[in-house]
């Protein structure tokens, strides 16, 4: 599918082909030109391997564990590796300007003995000396955010771009072109992140279908403190905004600063991903919708791909669930299977 012909038409129908989540049998997209999420996709019924062959280690490195997103990717991971009967290691490196922690975390983790690299990266082509380096002798799995290819084996994850456009195109569907104009405040994340540059691509490409215009900008780590901050200054510099728009943490701020401001029911709050606490504000009201890509299910598939590549059984190298924008009228349908942990849940850095 080329993004955005016929893109809004896809997103706001997707919710009704949700992907089949805890079978052997997943409904995913694979990726028609390996590597490229600007290729075409197709729907396939994707079957697991039953078992590793051997205790495979592996090393799993994420950028930060500062919220709940990546704590719902190490839940399918652990829950993958049981299943599989293999064992990782878990760096991460506290945040995306770290990327020279994270090189050093990777390049320690794989001295142990690793046998195979899964890797959500700080930085899209930042680590490509030390990721060709590594597959030299051994795989590289890459999951959830997007990162340039050399050495890669195979990619786990979804289009950032059309994480960005389902944020856009939920306000485009209460502001349609030729409506009464609105104001967003927006914020994308860290400015030079991988995944950032896509977000911000398919967020402004969908926003054109709207009478909606960002008035102010805040860039940012998506730790909560940081997030927190930005919004209050985005309130203050344009306090005639009608929508705070962006990352997850942004959105868990805005509820409680709004609601502290007496805003609740003036300015509106997308995110372009999903987290427990946006799970939450969509229930009681609080944040308008927010796209679900599933990530205990690309944390499951992460860890399969890597048992694959080392098995030599790696037949499809770039796959991902699909894109669903989640509101109130379909919160209960989409549930949280597959896109969050359960809430007793404890990061896992070691499984053996």
């Amino acid at each position: 599918m080329k993004f955005l012909a016929g893109f809004s038409t896809w997103l706001f129908t997707a919710a009704l082909a949700a992907p089949v989540h805890g079978l052997d049998d997943w409904a995913l997209e694979r990726w028609l030109t390996p590597m490229d999420y600007a290729s075409d996709t197709e729907s396939i019924r994707y079957s697991r391997i039953e078992s590793a062959s051997q205790d495979w280690n592996l090393c799993v490195a994420y950028p930060h564990l500062k919220d709940a997103y990546w704590l719902s990717v190490n839940y399918g991971m652990v829950q993958e590796a049981r299943r599989l009967g293999v064992s990782f290691r878990l760096v991460e490196a506290g945040g995306y300007p770290n990327i020279d922690r994270q090189i050093e975390q990777i390049t320690e983790c794989m001295r142990e003995g690793a046998d195979a690299l899964v890797i959500g990266t700080v930085s899209y082509d930042g680590l490509t000396e030390t990721l060709l380096e590594i597959a030299q002798g051994r795989p590289v799995i890459a999951t959830v955010n997007d990162i340039a290819s050399d050495g890669i084996s195979a990619k786990s994850g979804v289009s950032w771009v059309q994480m960005g456009a389902a944020a856009g195109l939920a306000i485009a569907k209460r502001h349609p072109k030729g409506s009464p104009p609105v104001k967003l405040a927006w914020f994308p994340g860290p400015e030079g992140a991988g995944w950032v540059r896509f977000v911000q691509q398919g967020f402004e490409e969908a926003l054109q279908q709207s009478s909606a215009r960002i008035v102010v900008t805040k860039w940012g780590d998506t730790g909560r403190e940081i997030q927190v901050r930005l919004v209050e200054e985005a309130l203050i510099e344009r306090p005639d905004v009608d929508y705070i728009v962006g990352s997850a943490p942004a959105a868990e701020a805005a509820v409680s600063i709004l609601r502290a401001r007496g805003l609740s029911d003036k300015i509106g709050i997308v995110s372009d991903y999903m987290t427990h606490a946006v799970f939450r504000g969509i229930r009681r009201g609080r944040i308008l919708s927010a796209p679900t890509d599933f990530p205990v299910l690309q944390g499951q598939l992460a860890i399969e791909q890597a048992v694959r590549a080392l098995e030599g059984k790696l037949e499809i190298s770039h796959v991902g669930p699909r894109v669903v924008i989640v509101d109130r009228d379909n919160l209960d349908e989409i549930g949280a299977d597959g896109s969050l942990a359960p809430p007793a849940f404890q990061p896992m850095f070691r499984l053996n």
